[in-house]
C-alpha cells in the first residue's frame, strides 16, 4: 500500500515543483507528467500498455469536447464583446455604479462570475470576469488570482448543479438534502472569500475600511438564498439565485458605501437603455439559452441530448463508449448565443467568424495543457492510482478522518480539473469511510464536495484558463505560486470548520 501511494504521489509532485518551482510553461510540464503518469501505471500498477493509452487518448478526447470547446466559447463571447465595443459600453455601465475597483471586483469576479459558473461552469467564470478586471486596470496575474478564488464555493452547484447532483447519483443519497448540507459547509467561506478579493485588489486587508458591509452583505447575501434554495428546490439554482441576489445586493450597496470619484464620474459617457441591452446582449442570450436547455426545461433538454455520438476508445476493464453531446454542451449553447449577440450588436457574420478563428488559434497551448492533465487524470484513475492516495489517507487517519475528508475531494479536483470528477472518483470512498466510522454519512460526503471546490483554484486546468484569458501563457507557475497560498489557508478553514461542526453536532 505504501508503495503504490508513493508511486501516485510522483505525478502530483512534478506538477507542483515544474509548475511552481521550476516555472516550467503549463503545456510541456502537464505533458511530461502525462508521460510520467503512463510509464508509472504500466510499470507500478500492472496496467497494459494498451489500457494505459486508450485511456490517456480518452483524456484527451474529453479534454477538446467539452472542455477547450467551452474555453474557446467563453473566450470568444469576451473578444466579441471586445471587438464591437460592447466592452467599453459595460466597462462605462460599471463604471457609473462605482468607480471603487474593490465593489467592482465584487460586482465582476464574485457576483458575475458566480452567475458564470452557475449556467455554464467549464472555466467560464474565470475566462470572462479576467479580461473585464484587466479592462478595469487591475495587473494580469493579480487578475487571475482573484478569479480563481472567487471561483471555488460557487464551483459546488456549477453547471446548473452538476456537481452535487453527480455526487448524489454516485453515493445514492438523497440530492436536496445532501444540497443543503453542502451549502451550510459553505456558508463561512462564502461570507469569508469577499473580504479576501477586496483585500487583493485593494492591496491588503486595510482596503477593507470603509467597504466592510458592503462586503460583509455581498457573501451574505449569496450564501443565505443558496442554503434556503438547496433546501426547498434542490441542486440546480442555489447558485443561480445566489448570484443574482448578491449582484442586486452589492449594486445597491455600492450607491450608498461606494467610495466614488465624482470628477470621474462626470467624465464616463452614458448610455442608453437599448446601448446597454446590446452590449449586454451575448450574455443575456448564454444566461437564457444555457437555461432553456437545463434540466430545468425537460423537453429542451431531452431533445438536445439525443443529438450525441458514442466512441468507444478506452480499452479497459468496464470500459464504456465516451459520450460527445454535440447541441447540450455549454460551449455549443454559449457560441450560439455569442454569435446571435454580435448580430445583435451589428457585426457581419465575417467579423464574428473572425474573431472566433482569431481566438481559436490563440488558445493552443491552453490546449495542449488541457489535453494533457486529463489525459494524465484518467490515467490515474483508471490504473488505481487515485484510488490508492485515497485509500492510504484514511487508513492513516483512522477515526479522524473526517478531518481531512475536504482533502481527498481537493485532491480530486487538482488531479481532474473538475469538482464533478472529484466527486465521481472519491464520492463512494468517503461514504464507505462514513459507514466505517458510524459518521454521518451526508456530512462526510458533502465533505469531498467542499474539498472539491477548493483544489478547483490550483487545478492545472483552471491556471490554464486564467492564463489563456489574461494573455499570461508561460506564466502559469506564478498563477499557481499565488493561488496556492489561498488554497492552503481555504482548506485548513474548511477542514477544521466542517470536523469542529460535525462533532458538535454529532454527524462525526
Amino acid at each position: 500500500m505504501w508503495l503504490n501511494f508513493i508511486f501516485a504521489l510522483i505525478p502530483i509532485i512534478w506538477l507542483i515543483v515544474s509548475l511552481g518551482v521550476i516555472k516550467m510553461s503549463a503545456d510541456k510540464a502537464c505533458t511530461i507528467g502525462l508521460v510520467l503518469a503512463i510509464i508509472l501505471a504500466v510499470t507500478a500498477f500492472k496496467m497494459p500498455v494498451q489500457d494505459s493509452l486508450t485511456g490517456a487518448l480518452e483524456g484527451i478526447v474529453m479534454a477538446i469536447w467539452p472542455i477547450v470547446y467551452v474555453i474557446l466559447a467563453a473566450l470568444f463571447t469576451y473578444n466579441l464583446t471586445t471587438a464591437s465595443g460592447a466592452m467599453k459600453v459595460i466597462q462605462d455601465m460599471l463604471s457609473s455604479i462605482t468607480t471603487d475597483r474593490r465593489i467592482l471586483v465584487l460586482i465582476i469576479a464574485w457576483g458575475f462570475g458566480g452567475f458564470l459558473e452557475a449556467i455554464a461552469g467549464f472555466g467560464t467564470a474565470v475566462a470572462i470576469p479576467a479580461g473585464i478586471l484587466i479592462a478595469f486596470g487591475v495587473e494580469p496575474i493579480r487578475a487571475s488570482v482573484i478569479c480563481l478564488i472567487a471561483n471555488t464555493t460557487p464551483t459546488a452547484f456549477g453547471a446548473i448543479g452538476l456537481p452535487v447532483i453527480t455526487l448524489a447519483n454516485v453515493t445514492h443519497l438523497d440530492t436536496p438534502h445532501l444540497s443543503f448540507i453542502v451549502t451550510m459547509q459553505l456558508l463561512p467561506l462564502i461570507i469569508l472569500i469577499p473580504f479576501v478579493l477586496v483585500a487583493m485588489v485593494g492591496g491588503g486587508t486595510k482596503a477593507i475600511k470603509g467597504v466592510g458591509l458592503t462586503t460583509l452583505l455581498s457573501g451574505v447575501a449569496f450564501a443565505v438564498p443558496q442554503v434556503f434554495v438547496a433546501k426547498f428546490v434542490g441542486a440546480e439554482l442555489p447558485a443561480i439565485v445566489g448570484s443574482v441576489v448578491c449582484i442586486a445586493v452589492t449594486v445597491l450597496m455600492a450607491r450608498v458605501q461606494g467610495k466614488n470619484d465624482p470628477e470621474a464620474l462626470k467624465h464616463i459617457p452614458q448610455h442608453s437603455s437599448t446601448e446597454l441591452l446590446k452590449a449586454w446582449a451575448p450574455f443575456i442570450l448564454v444566461f437564457i439559452i444555457v437555461l432553456l436547455a437545463s434540466p430545468l426545461v425537460k423537453p429542451i433538454n431531452a431533445a438536445l441530448a439525443k443529438v450525441v455520438t458514442q466512441i468507444p476508445i478506452y480499452t479497459g476493464p468496464k470500459a464504456v463508449p465516451y459520450t460527445i453531446n454535440w447541441l447540450s454542451s455549454p460551449g455549443t449553447l454559449i457560441i450560439l448565443a455569442t454569435f446571435i449577440g454580435g448580430l445583435i450588436q451589428g457585426m457581419s457574420v465575417s467579423k464574428i467568424l473572425g474573431v472566433l478563428g482569431t481566438t481559436a488559434k490563440k488558445i493552443w497551448r491552453t490546449l495542449i495543457t488541457v489535453c494533457a492533465i486529463v489525459a494524465l487524470a484518467k490515467v490515474m484513475g483508471y490504473s488505481g492510482m487515485t484510488t490508492s492516495l485515497a485509500v492510504t489517507l484514511v487508513a492513516i487517519m483512522g477515526p479522524v478522518y473526517p478531518l481531512v475528508a475536504p482533502v481527498i475531494g481537493a485532491l480530486g479536483t487538482f488531479i481532474t480539473g473538475s469538482d464533478t470528477s472529484s466527486n465521481v472518483l472519491f464520492g463512494n470512498l468517503q461514504l464507505q469511510a462514513a459507514t466505517t466510522l458510524k459518521a454521518n454519512s451526508f456530512w462526510v460526503v458533502g465533505a469531498n464536495m467542499v474539498g472539491a471546490t477548493a483544489g478547483k483554484m490550483i487545478s492545472p486546468q483552471s491556471i490554464a484558463v486564467a492564463a489563456a484569458a489574461t494573455n499570461q501563457e508561460g506564466d502559469e507557475g506564478n498563477i499557481l505560486k499565488e493561488a496556492l497560498k489561498w488554497c492552503g489557508a481555504y482548506l485548513v478553514i474548511i477542514c477544521l470548520y466542517i470536523y469542529v461542526t460535525g462533532l458538535l453536532l454529532h454527524f462525526i
